[in-house]
């Protein structure tokens, strides 16, 4: 209890601890992952403390129960959407980096807990969770996923977290709204999104349709990379929502916000305990910015409706790797099988307070455009960028 009591920062949200604990499916994956790139001894003190931390969140469409009736009856699970997010051991960094469901990768042979497992095979990257969640569990899925990027990237994942329909609906509703600045009139039929240009809070149901939405009156060309954009800011704006709220002294907010979020995800025994989720937290709260961006990438010379990464993305890989700056131009050697022969990064940031929605401010450089056409969107959010001044 005293260490409850830690966690939160202060005393009253002690009692709170055996329930939000038990809120959270978890399970551990290690077993499943095969060989994995090496890793950092850790503290036995703090398993986090003084190394950088690398989460893979996933946003599942499972459509079973009341995620049915949110985003109609679907067979199977799938991951709607995938981030890989790297806290710097300094804790000076925070960087999230999206990557495209369509792309096409190496999928791995899969393990699952019911001893059955899957062949090697390329197919798109959220193939990966469906293969996994044949056994019909959800960390299955989420190993499946973990193994294809870290065989992929070369990247250790220490963590990860699914949050289904329901869960991400319950948890923005917990914040009362998240505020955004929408850029333009959105009008998606087919996701329930009907919303217009300006400063706006999204409840929970529209919020996920904002993320969700991909074809509709001002949401681009309708594929998943264009709605990539609209993810990172909604994450962003999550964040600068829950900042904003003082939840580390409000006790009564604190205790309901984090009950909606407990029990919305499921996630492996290091990141489910409640100490261990509260420290990663406490350890960023001065932290900024968050420095986002797509991992770069190609239309696919064997399908136009798929991507491919582009040599770009084997530096970026290799930087987060080594707990660098992403877009670092001192790149160490790749780490990955996959990743021989990187180049650089793209000599290039964006200033702070610059968003993927928005233009760069006087003195800032934008990422130099890589071969094949790649498309990369890069950015750095701050709390201004969800202030009604902001939207313009």
């Amino acid at each position: 209890m005293v260490t409850a009591v830690l966690a939160f920062g202060i005393a009253g949200a002690a009692s709170a601890y055996t329930r939000l604990q038990g809120n959270i499916k978890s399970a551990d994956v290690t077993s499943l992952l095969g060989d994995r790139p090496t890793q950092a001894p850790a503290n036995p003190d703090d398993p986090n403390a003084g190394k950088a931390v690398n989460i893979l969140l996933i946003g599942s469409d499972v459509r079973s129960g009341e995620n049915g009736t949110i985003g109609g009856v679907v067979t199977g699970m799938r991951s709607d959407t995938t981030i890989l997010l790297h806290i710097s051991a300094d804790r000076s960094r925070i960087e999230a980096v999206s990557i495209p469901r369509d792309s096409l990768v190496k999928i791995p042979k899969c393990d699952r807990s019911d001893g059955t497992s899957s062949k090697a095979q390329t197919g798109m990257f959220n193939s990966a969770f469906s293969i996994g969640s044949e056994s019909g569990k959800v960390s299955d899925a989420a190993a499946c996923t973990m193994k294809t990027v870290e065989q992929t990237t070369g990247v250790f994942i220490d963590h990860y977290v699914v949050i289904d329909f329901a869960g991400f609906i319950t948890m923005i509703n917990a914040l009362g709204g998240v505020p955004i600045c929408v850029p333009n009139d959105m009008d998606s039929p087919d996701a329930g999104l009907h919303v217009s240009a300006g400063f706006q809070t999204l409840d929970g149901p529209t919020a996920l349709a904002y993320a969700r939405a991909r074809k509709g009156a001002g949401l681009g060309d309708g594929s998943d990379t264009g709605r990539i954009i609209r993810q990172q800011k909604l994450l962003a704006a999550t964040v600068t929502a829950v900042r904003s709220k003082n939840l580390l002294t409000d006790i009564p907010e604190l205790v309901r916000f984090l009950n909606a979020a407990t029990s919305s995800i499921t996630a492996d025994p290091g990141l489910a305990s409640i100490p261990n989720m509260s420290g990663v937290a406490f350890s960023v709260k001065d932290t900024r910015d968050i420095h986002f961006m797509t991992i770069p990438f190609a239309a696919a010379p064997s399908d136009p409706n798929r991507v491919v990464w582009t040599k770009a993305a084997d530096a970026i890989w290799a930087n987060i790797a080594q707990d660098v700056p992403m877009l670092s131009t001192e790149t160490a050697t790749a780490t990955a099988g996959d990743t021989a022969g990187a180049t650089t990064a793209p000599a290039a940031t964006t200033a702070p307070g610059t968003s993927p929605l928005s233009t760069p401010k006087p003195g800032a450089t934008t990422s130099a455009p890589t071969p094949a056409a790649t498309t990369q969107t890069d950015g750095t959010i701050t709390p201004d960028d969800a202030a009604p001044a902001a939207c313009s």
